[in-house]
């Protein structure tokens, strides 16, 4: 018997994997704007996020809540961080009884600094909560190009029966029982993001950005593992694997991002004309407080959350992180 999912969230990536899910299961996607719905329903498309892309003729999308999820056997959130909690507790009356909830986002919320599993948990005890991470560009993998992605369970059952829902094609798809460092590594690298934009926005070369992916990586790898995390886990797809292809992609919100900021222009003007939610920019100041209450030098960090939110500039910032003191490099810092 067929698994049903449910995915809430009608963005790139929400859709993408919605398209995915389709080909192996019966999926319902929930989304608040009727004009998406209408569009995947009739055309199998979603023009505003995925611009000449074709959906899974087997998709099928919904404006009702629990219409989506009343049936489900699988609830798949792909809803940015700020408003995942709200979406959660709006389905919570509509889901039955122990069925796994995966999040797709990449981020951490503001104020309880909290994983979106933390969240999971503390909305809807009981049920199995996981995360599908990875290098996972929307448009790459629509277009069927070759990809790998991360399923992380704490039960291992489960997220093996999940593997065969989401892998499709050329879509790899590896389990993980250490959901912490995969879910840790998707948000963190997007900070990251920024860092390696701003330099490409600068006119800096490759040396620095292999440097800025390089040293941080070995931040994000200090806060996970501090966290929780296995150090594996950030040598993997979940870490470095998609750190580097948010650092490199032109399709990279977070990395868009950082190159305007590089130009100089300001965050507001950036963010105005963006349809989408680059994550790295809400993450920073979590990731900085994070930082602190667990005793670790994130350096890259500290600079791309002075030019977000303290009006520093992308030149200030690398100025910054070269006046740091110089020692090993298995040294933080």
């Amino acid at each position: 018997m067929k698994l049903r999912v449910a995915l809430l969230g009608g963005g790139s990536w929400g859709t993408t994997v919605a398209s995915l899910t389709a080909k192996n299961s019966p999926t319902l996607m929930w989304a608040r704007d009727a004009q998406t719905v209408e569009e995947i329903n009739k055309h199998h498309r979603n023009e505003k996020y995925l611009p000449g892309a074709s959906l899974h003729e087997a998709l099928r999308a919904t404006t009702s809540l629990a219409e989506a999820v009343q049936d489900a056997d699988v609830i798949v959130m792909g809803v940015p961080s700020h408003s995942f909690r709200h979406v959660l507790e709006e389905a919570k009356p509509y889901i039955r009884p122990w069925v796994p909830i995966v999040s797709l986002s990449k981020g951490l919320e503001q104020g309880t600094k909290m994983r979106m599993t933390e969240i999971i948990a503390g909305v809807m005890p009981g049920h199995p909560a996981g995360v599908l991470t990875g290098p996972n560009l929307a448009m790459e993998i629509l277009k069927g190009q070759a990809a790998a992605g991360v399923i992380a369970m704490v039960d291992e059952t489960i997220a093996k029966a999940l593997q065969n829902v989401f892998r499709s094609g050329l879509f790899r798809v590896y389990t993980n029982h250490d959901v912490i460092g995969c879910e840790l590594g998707g948000a963190l690298k997007n900070v990251i993001a920024i860092a390696a934009g701003m330099g490409d926005g600068a006119g800096a070369g490759d040396n620095t950005r292999s440097a800025v992916i390089t040293r941080g990586l070995s931040e994000l790898t200090r806060l996970g593992t501090a966290m929780g995390g296995h150090p594996a886990t950030f040598a993997g797809l979940a870490g470095m694997g998609d750190l580097i292809a948010t650092c490199i992609s032109p399709l990279s919100r977070n990395r868009y991002v950082g190159i305007q900021l590089g130009k100089g222009r300001s965050l507001e003007d950036i963010i105005s004309e963006m349809s989408m939610v680059a994550e790295g920019v809400k993450t920073c100041g979590v990731v900085v407080e994070l930082a602190k209450q667990y005793g670790v030098e994130m350096p890259i960090t500290r600079e791309v959350h002075k030019v977000v939110h303290e009006g520093g500039t992308a030149k200030d910032a690398f100025r910054g992180l070269l006046k740091g003191k110089i020692g090993s490099e298995a040294d933080p810092g």
